[in-house]
């Protein structure tokens, strides 16, 4: 009987998940396995586009359809917590499984905190980040460094401190290190994260630990949850899957890997700081950089925080309209909306048109929170500190008023 706790090597059991899939396919086996067995009705998770470097999110309810999910993508950087809430109605009917990194478990914890997302109906199987690459830097990087023509690629990996590139005539690693000198490398915010085993999710998986003649042909699972446990349980019994327990010197090489990972951010997280500034000097950083906004709403849309009926940065008397780029006001909303909560996942930087670092100066905000109050935001239900209000009964003011107005503050 699988149990919270357990740490176990597992591969399939499909000969054709086997062929395709990475480190023994076990997580494309349990969400086909779930899907069949009918634990849930749906499986969210991400498969290749046109190339190695566009990454699209696919809902999939044929468990056929899940080999096109198997492999990673490290140049894939979306988070899949904001979707599940806009387009899958936060799961409050339908029971879905959810691959999730780090920031997408720490995103779905938050809105589940604001009653956006049903844990319930969900199970997420985590995955290991060691971090992702954007995409376009992905492709000028594969150019101006290895000499290769990016559309010549047809995978990428990240294995033992190198970003590794297979093409047309050869394969060619790089270390991250190096790339990461040089302005390359793994995005800023991943840089800085510290979430790379997802505890918060049901299961835990991935390669960190695995050892002898089962490198590469197993995945460790960390089970995280009753929920995990009864899934994986149940896929062993039915024979999709093959277990056994994780070896002594498998779970201290991934202790090792994890707390190297855990240093690293450590490290990025004071050289970002200290470039940033402190006091008045950091203040007119934020609003020299923030001064190109041309208020796109791309970083409000993608904000896995940003939940509000009515957005105060649309409302005249906050941020003038028609204004570019916006007062200082539109930007001082967001960090006090959500530098409690922000979870690092970087997508307001991501999707930036104008390049602002908006990851570094909200997650920057959300440390100094941290560090006076203690609350890490996404690593369990605990309410943010800014929660003034009984979040039921404010959603449902809110849903019925249509307005995010706590206090009146201009009535007559």
């Amino acid at each position: 009987m699988a149990a919270k706790g357990d740490m176990v090597y597992a591969w399939t059991n499909d000969k054709n998940i086997a062929e395709k899939a990475e480190c023994g396919g076990a997580v494309t086996t349990l969400l086909k396995f779930a899907l069949e067995s009918k634990i849930v009705d749906a499986v969210l998770a991400v498969k290749k586009g046109v190339d190695v470097f566009d990454a699209a999110p696919i809902l999939i309810t044929d468990p056929k359809d899940l080999m096109n999910t198997a492999g990673s993508l490290h140049c894939g950087t979306l988070l899949l917590s904001k979707l599940v809430k806009k387009y899958l109605d936060g799961a409050a009917n339908t029971r879905i499984a959810v691959t999730v990194k780090g920031c997408d478990a720490m995103g779905l914890f938050e809105l589940a905190k604001r009653q956006q997302v049903n844990l319930d109906n969900i199970v997420m199987i985590g995955v290991n980040c060691g971090g992702t690459v954007s995409p376009v830097k992905a492709r000028r990087m594969i150019t101006e460094v290895y000499g290769v023509d990016p559309d010549k690629v047809h995978k990428e990996e990240i294995d033992k401190g190198q970003f590794i590139i297979e093409y047309e005539g050869g394969h060619k690693g790089i270390s991250i290190d190096e790339l990461e000198e040089k302005g390359y490398g793994r995005r800023t915010n991943c840089r800085r994260c510290k979430m790379k085993v997802p505890r918060q999710a049901d299961l835990a998986c991935g390669n960190w630990g695995i050892i002898g003649d089962k490198a590469g042909k197993a995945t460790f699972i960390e089970v995280c949850s009753e929920k995990g446990a009864n899934l994986l349980d149940q896929a062993v019994k039915a024979k999709a899957l093959t277990t056994e327990p994780a070896p002594t010197k498998g779970l201290e090489m991934r202790q090792k890997v994890e707390g190297a990972m855990m240093k690293l951010g450590d490290k990025w997280r004071a050289r970002d700081f200290k470039d940033l500034g402190e006091g008045r000097e950091r203040l007119k950083k934020i609003m020299h950089d923030t001064s190109r906004c041309i208020k796109c709403y791309s970083c409000i849309e993608a904000c896995p925080i940003c939940y509000c009926v009515e957005c105060s940065t649309k409302k005249p008397y906050l941020v003038t309209p028609g204004q570019l780029p916006p007062n200082f006001m539109f930007h001082l909303i967001r960090f006090a909306h959500i530098a409690d909560s922000c979870v690092n996942c970087g997508q307001c930087q991501e999707l930036c048109p104008m390049d602002i670092p908006n990851a570094l100066f909200m997650h920057a905000q959300q440390v100094e929170l941290e560090k006076m109050f203690g609350h890490v935001p996404g690593v369990s239900m605990e309410l943010p500190v800014l929660a003034i209000a009984d979040e039921r009964t404010e959603r449902d003011r809110l849903s019925s008023t249509g307005s995010d107005q706590i206090f009146d503050i201009f009535k007559s």
